[in-house]
C-alpha cells in the first residue's frame, strides 16, 4: 500500500522533500553580500595602492579569491538579472536599466537562485540591493521570503555638492555633516546583523546588497580624511588613449549622466570624486565587517558559506569616462570572493570566472541538483585546486552584439559593426595599447572569436535607459540616430575616426 501511495508523489515534491534533507544534513548556510559599482579598488585586488578594506582582506583570506572575475553586462539590471537566473544578457535581451525579467514573456517563470534554494529547503532573506531598484520586494513576485530594507543613500545635503554637466541628482560626491548611522548602508547592514542576531531558520540564504561606492558617492568626514588630497595616487591616465579604440567604442556610453574626464580636470573635481570612490568602499568595507562579526559571534563561521561580489566596476577618469557601459576590465573586472566550509583558505586564482558561476556553485556546495537551464560554469574545480584550467573565457556584453572576452592573458573585443580590439593583459593591463592589427596575434584573435555568443538577442520589448542598437548600418540611442559625423558629446579634443 505505501509503494503505490509513493508512486502518485509528484516528481517535484519528491525533489524537494529530499533536497531538504540533503541540505538539513549538512546545513551549509549562505551569505551573500553583494557591492554596488565596486571595481578592483580592494586591498587584495591591488586596484589601487591606497585602498583600505580590512575586513574584505580577511574575509579573502580564509577562502578563495578570483582576481580575474567579471561581470556580465557592465550596467546594473542587466548584470543583477543574469547573476540572479544565470543567463547571458545576449540570451535574455535584457540590456538596459527596464525591464525587469519577469516582465520579459519568456521569462516571465525562469528559477532565479533564491528561489531554486528555497525549494532545495533554504528559507530566503534579501536586504538592500540584490535586484535592480525595487524589484523582489514585491510579494506577488515571491523571489524572496523575508524583505528588509531597500538599498538607499539615506541623509543628502540640502543641495548638490557638485554641480555636473547633466543636472541628475544621483551624480554627486563629496563630505557634509552627517553621521554613518544617517546612511542607507548602515541600515542595511543592521537588518543582516540583526537578522543573524534572531537567529534564522537554517539553512538560510541571507543576501545583503550594499548602495555605495554606487553615486551619489556621500560619505562622512572620518572616512574622506583616510584619504588626504596631498598624496592622493589617482588612476592611471593616457591622454590619447582613445586613439586606437573604434569609434563604436564610444557609442556604448554616448550620453550618460556620469560626466568625462575633461569636466573633472576643467573643474577641479577629479580628486574630490576618487577621494569620495575610496572613502565609499572603505565604508561598505566597515559595514561587511559588522556583518561579518555577527556571522562570528552567533556562530555561523563554520557552517556558512560567504560570497562576496560587485555588479561591475566603475571608471574614475580611465578612458577618459566616469561610470560603466564599458567592455574594458575597468568596468568589467570585479571582486569575487567564496569562503567558508570545504573552501580552502588563502587561495587565489587567476582563471577566468563570471558572476554567472555563482548560482551553479552555490549548488555545488550545497550538494543540490544541478540546473540545467544555466549558462555558467561551476566554480568548484577552481575552488578545490585554484591552478585548474577554466574550459572558457569570461564574456561580457553591453547591448546587443558587443562583447568582451577575457581570458586569463588577454582581453578581446568585437563591437555590434565589427570593429575590434586587443590587449596583451600582462603587458598593458591599463589597456593603453590595441594590438588588433598586430598580425603576430592572429591566432590569439581567432581562439577568442571562437567564444562569441552565438544567442545575440535584440533588446527585448519595454527596454530603456542605455540602450543602444545597431541595424543595417543604422546607430540610435535611446530611440535617437546617431551619425558617424557626430561628435563625441563632451569630448573637448575629438579622437580621430576609425
Amino acid at each position: 500500500m505505501r509503494f503505490a501511495i509513493l508512486i502518485f508523489i509528484p516528481l517535484a515534491l519528491i525533489w524537494n522533500v529530499a533536497a531538504k534533507q540533503s541540505v538539513a544534513l549538512e546545513k551549509p548556510n549562505i551569505l551573500f553580500i553583494a557591492i554596488d559599482d565596486q571595481n578592483d579598488w580592494i586591498g587584495c585586488m591591488k586596484g589601487h595602492p591606497q585602498i583600505k578594506t580590512p575586513h574584505i582582506d580577511q574575509l579573502a583570506a580564509r577562502g578563495t579569491l578570483f582576481l580575474n572575475a567579471h561581470c556580465q553586462s557592465p550596467l546594473c539590471n542587466s548584470s543583477r538579472t543574469s547573476v540572479m537566473t544565470g543567463l547571458r544578457p545576449s540570451t535574455t535581451g535584457v540590456y538596459g536599466l527596464a525591464p525587469t525579467i519577469r516582465q520579459v514573456e519568456e521569462f516571465k517563470d525562469v528559477v532565479t537562485l533564491p528561489q531554486y534554494l528555497k525549494r532545495g529547503g533554504y528559507t530566503t532573506y534579501m536586504g538592500g540591493k540584490i535586484y535592480h531598484g525595487g524589484y523582489g520586494r514585491q510579494k506577488k513576485h515571491a523571489e524572496f521570503e523575508h524583505v528588509g530594507p531597500p538599498a538607499r543613500v539615506g541623509v543628502k545635503p540640502s543641495k548638490k555638492l557638485v554641480e555636473t554637466p547633466h543636472p541628475n541628482p544621483w551624480v554627486d560626491w563629496g563630505t557634509f555633516p552627517h553621521k554613518d548611522e544617517d546612511k542607507g548602508d548602515w541600515t542595511v547592514a543592521s537588518y543582516g546583523v540583526e537578522t543573524l542576531n534572531a537567529k534564522p531558520q537554517e539553512p538560510f540564504f541571507l543576501s545583503v546588497g550594499f548602495f555605495l561606492p554606487h553615486v551619489p558617492c556621500y560619505v562622512t568626514q572620518k572616512w574622506y580624511d583616510m584619504y588626504p588630497e596631498e598624496t592622493l595616487v589617482l588612476p592611471p591616465f593616457l591622454k590619447n588613449d582613445r586613439e586606437d579604440t573604434p569609434r563604436f567604442s564610444w557609442y556604448l556610453h554616448w550620453k550618460l549622466p556620469e560626466p568625462r574626464h575633461d569636466f573633472l580636470v576643467e573643474q577641479n573635481q577629479w580628486k574630490n570624486l576618487v577621494r569620495s570612490y575610496l572613502a565609499s568602499t572603505s565604508f561598505v568595507d566597515s559595514q561587511i565587517g559588522r556583518l561579518l562579526d555577527a556571522l562570528e559571534s552567533n556562530g555561523y563561521c563554520e557552517n556558512t558559506i560567504v560570497v562576496l561580489w560587485s555588479d561591475h566596476g566603475f571608471h574614475l577618469g580611465e578612458k577618459q569616462i566616469t561610470g560603466k557601459n564599458t567592455l574594458w576590465d575597468r568596468s568589467t573586472r570585479v571582486p569575487l570572493i567564496f569562503a567558508g566550509p570545504g573552501i580552502l583558505k588563502g587561495q587565489t586564482c587567476t582563471q577566468p570566472a563570471e558572476l554567472l558561476d555563482m548560482y551553479p556553485t552555490l549548488l555545488d556546495l550545497c550538494g543540490l541538483p544541478k540546473n540545467e537551464a544555466l549558462e555558467g560554469l561551476s566554480l568548484a574545480p577552481q575552488l578545490n585546486d585554484p591552478t585548474t584550467k577554466r574550459e572558457r573565457p569570461a564574456i561580457t556584453t553591453h547591448n546587443h552584439d558587443n562583447h568582451g572576452i577575457r581570458s586569463e592573458n588577454w582581453r578581446f573585443i568585437q563591437y555590434a559593426d565589427g570593429s575590434e580590439e586587443l590587449y596583451d593583459m600582462n603587458a598593458d593591463p591599463n589597456e593603453w595599447k590595441n594590438l588588433i592589427d598586430d598580425a603576430n596575434h592572429a591566432s590569439v584573435v581567432d581562439e577568442h572569436r571562437k567564444w562569441l555568443p552565438k544567442t545575440n538577442r535584440k533588446p527585448v520589448p519595454g527596454s530603456k535607459h542605455r540602450i543602444l542598437t545597431f541595424e543595417k548600418g543604422e546607430i540610435t540611442w535611446e530611440g535617437s540616430p546617431i551619425k558617424r559625423e557626430d561628435p563625441i558629446p563632451e569630448i573637448n579634443n575629438q579622437p580621430k575616426q576609425n
